[in-house]
């Protein structure tokens, strides 16, 4: 949902910005949303993409919802998630894809197939002339549970080749974590494995039904699934956990779906820190917090607030 725009500006990509893509569409059905928007630090804000469903350069299974996939590789990429529904409704969903655009908002590629199943969250590794996504899903077999829950949401890691002109290419596609929950919601869609977060080869889950938060190793080169992976912490402070960055310290941050709460957590599984940044609704803050991003001044993070249809940014005490 929300990523900083890291490298030198590069199209109409502005370094310091943040990219931000839409889940609703304008009416607020779910699973529906087609733009992308790009806010300064200022908080101006502007239109990146509006992407046609009807005018894809590839296969996208049931057309066009984005996700809080989202992430900007080398060259001003930009790689977001599609998980569509026909009318906001879970009833509806269909695998999607992931977009490719390239920096001026144009959709130039689509990858779908090989695990691709309802892509929900995404962070990117990049080196030399070649980037890994990390790609939550969570449409296996989610949809035919009725509301049950269904532990076959997967983690993949997708490689790809970059070129400096034209759109990266898929060389292999891995799936490094199997397992998790995931389930049909009224409210949210769908629930299963979402945030993730990469620091020195290990990947980082939210594991978001069974409200904890785990860790896949050796994320970039293992060749098999971890299943789950290693529970670093859970309950206590967690409610839900979705949105999730990694602080430079190597701190791991999530936003709880259940509440307005921002919680750190260390690699060791100590939950040192946790913060209200949302009390509406009933209970208070629930479905209020989901993207997170580390800003460049790295003692701040951008989060969104559904509640109030903002982008915020937090400043450490």
């Amino acid at each position: 949902m929300t990523v900083v725009i890291p490298q030198e500006s590069v199209g109409d990509l502005r370094r310091g910005n943040v990219l931000v893509s839409n889940f609703n569409n304008a009416a607020n059905q779910q699973g529906t949303g087609t733009t992308l928007v790009q806010v300064s630090p200022e908080g101006t804000t502007r239109l990146f993409a509006q992407i046609n469903p009807q005018n894809l350069p590839g296969p996208c299974p049931g057309g066009v919802g984005l996700t809080t996939a989202l992430s900007i590789l080398p060259g001003g990429w930009v790689v977001v998630g599609s998980l569509p529904t026909d009318d906001g409704t879970s009833a509806t969903a269909h695998a999607g894809c992931l977009l490719v655009l390239d920096s001026h908002g144009k959709v130039r590629e689509t990858f779908s197939g090989q695990g691709i199943n309802g892509p929900w969250d995404m962070t990117a590794k990049s080196r030399g002339g070649k980037t890994d996504l990390f790609v939550t899903n969570v449409l296996n077999d989610t949809v035919a549970g009725g509301g049950n829950v269904v532990r076959r949401g997967t983690v993949l890691r997708i490689t790809l080749r970059t070129h400096d002109n034209r759109p990266p290419t898929r060389i292999a596609t891995t799936e490094i974590g199997s397992g998790f929950a995931e389930k049909t919601d009224p409210a949210a869609l769908v629930i299963g494995p979402t945030g993730v977060g990469l620091r020195d080869g290990t990947l980082y889950v939210a594991d978001t039904v069974d409200n904890r938060i785990t860790a896949i190793p050796d994320a970039l080169t293992r060749r098999t699934s971890a299943g789950i992976g290693r529970v670093v912490t859970t309950d206590q402070h967690l409610n839900g956990p979705l949105g999730m960055a990694i602080t430079p310290k190597g701190d791991i941050l999530t936003v709880n779906g259940g509440d307005g709460n921002i919680v750190e957590t260390t690699p060791r599984g100590v939950q040192v820190a946790v913060r209200t940044l949302d009390t509406s609704g009933t209970p208070p803050g629930a479905g209020a917090l989901f993207g997170l991003a580390i800003a460049e001044k790295t003692q701040q993070v951008y989060f969104v607030d559904n509640a109030t249809n903002t982008l915020n940014l937090l400043s450490r005490p």
